[in-house]
């Protein structure tokens, strides 16, 4: 099998270009390019009218089939277009042709099975992000779906229920990949989660946020590293509108960005109820003013829409990161539209997790960039990845410690480790917040910051990853393989 490192590497030295990212940009941009399309549309406008269309569901993928033990699909990463500007047709790759991906409901202990198909130009993985799959399933950076190809994927679900999600993570194609649309979302549930009382069905709405950049003629600009992402997408649209009834809503928010981070709130400093996060239900609910989300973190979160008047409107905003607040400050609008009847409620207890075992090993990680320079590179213990390359031996059952430090005195980084869920030991010292109690497999790290983290090693043996999730980091080479023995 061609690899992904041979396939690359032999493009790069037909062209003269180097492994960096930013030497990168324009040769991915070429082969991820679809067909020719018709004469290009006036140039787009600088920022798109805020709440001008309806913010879509996402849709769901059925099973192709259903055996007596598992679930089978069929998925093709393919070329589209989106009108993700009105009346200007966008390039995007896709699953199955929907921008963002479909969503997949799955069961736990009932496995998953998927083969995917790739009608694309460049090679690409799958990576199931958070979930506990053998290491031939997990999206290898190296172990490639060459074009024109296909690749069986064995999730066997047997872990509890959370709000997973899946992307391409092929290594220096990841950023751009996933940027132009290769993500999609993947609930796992159980009977803790099932038997509970809380808002489902047209009440449970997926939400994938990003942002974007448009060029003149209405198509998504990639560029490493880039900070002029001044778009807003909620499912897709930008700055949508979504009609919901005066009653409890459960919203399952994934921060898809490449990098950019989310401080979530309610105009009108209306409640939040968090009740999960990236691995699954909190113990208890949480009711804040904020969500915070860092690129491929997750939340679970009920709003209840009964507080607003039947045609009252409150805006979903967003304080935080970079771009004017005019462009990067409001989301999404909710427009309460009727009544609604709601036998849903938020019960005091949530879920139960097990208590932390007695730490086996305790381990250090640095996370750390270039701060300057045209192309900075990016480490872990002073390391940029290599895939030949073993960073760190762990004894399979093995409950570890790690302690992750940003040591960056201006970039912010998050930590993503394969495989497992974790739970927050410290931030900076301090006991974590609610927010983080729960489990987790990706953790935000302010400049300077310092989380401590626990994590059981005990599903499967083999290589994977761990790394920052801000695509362009992992590019650069902020990622690292541990041995699971």
């Amino acid at each position: 099998m061609i690899t992904r490192r041979t396939a690359l590497s032999a493009t790069l030295a037909t062209t003269g270009v180097a492994l960096t990212g930013a030497g990168l940009t324009p040769l991915l941009a070429a082969h991820a390019r679809t067909p020719p399309r018709p004469p290009a549309a006036p140039a787009a406008p600088g920022t798109p009218e805020k709440f001008r269309r309806p913010m879509p569901l996402l849709p769901e993928k059925k099973p192709l089939a259903r055996t007596g033990r598992s679930d089978l699909y069929v998925m093709t990463m393919q070329p589209a277009r989106a009108e993700l500007l009105p009346g200007i047709p966008s390039d995007v790759i896709t699953y199955d042709g929907h921008f963002p991906g479909p969503v997949i409901r799955a069961r736990a202990h009932r496995p998953v099975v998927i083969r995917q198909r790739n009608r694309l130009t460049v090679p690409t993985t799958v990576h199931l992000h958070g979930a506990a799959v053998p290491p031939h399933s997990d999206g290898d950076p190296m172990d490639v779906i060459e074009p024109g190809t296909e690749r069986t994927y064995h999730y066997p679900n047997r872990q509890p229920h959370a709000p997973l999600w899946f992307h391409d993570h092929t290594h220096h194609l990841e950023a751009e990949n996933t940027y132009r649309g290769l993500s999609g979302s993947y609930l796992l549930t159980d009977p803790t989660e099932a038997a509970l009382p809380l808002p489902a069905g047209r009440y449970e709405v997926v939400i994938a946020l990003r942002d974007a950049r448009f060029d003149e003629q209405g198509q998504l600009a990639y560029a490493m590293g880039d900070r002029a992402r001044n778009t807003l997408l909620a499912n897709g649209v930008p700055y949508p509108y979504f009609q919901v009834a005066a009653r409890k809503y459960r919203l399952r928010l994934l921060n898809a960005s490449n990098q950019r981070r989310f401080e979530l709130r309610l105009a009108d400093g209306g409640p939040l109820v968090q009740i999960g996060s990236d691995g699954g239900l909190l113990t208890a609910p949480h009711t804040t003013d904020r969500i915070a989300l860092s690129a491929g973190e997750r939340a679970d979160v009920i709003v209840d829409f009964s507080r607003h008047r039947v045609g009252s409107s409150v805006v979903l905003t967003n304080t935080t990161g970079p771009g004017p607040a005019e462009d990067i400050g409001q989301v999404l609008r909710f427009d309460v539209v009727r009544t609604a009847d709601d036998p849903s409620r938020i019960p005091e207890r949530l879920r139960t997790l097990p208590p932390l075992p007695r730490p086996d090993v305790q381990r250090t990680v640095v996370l750390r960039m270039d701060e300057g320079g045209e192309h900075p590179g990016a480490y872990i213990d002073e390391k940029t990845y290599d895939p030949q390359r073993i960073d760190t031996h762990i004894k399979f059952g093995a409950s570890e410690i790690w302690t992750v430090t940003n040591a960056n005195a201006r970039a912010e980084h998050n930590f993503h480790l394969h495989l497992v869920q974790f739970r927050i030991l410290e931030r900076a010292g301090r006991p974590p917040q609610p927010a983080e109690s729960g489990l987790k497999d990706t953790v935000f790290l302010a400049p300077g910051e310092t989380v401590r983290l626990q994590a059981l090693f005990n599903t499967y043996r083999g290589r994977y990853l761990y790394h920052c999730h801000m695509f362009e980091h992992g590019v650069r080479g902020m990622m690292a393989t541990m041995q699971i023995r």
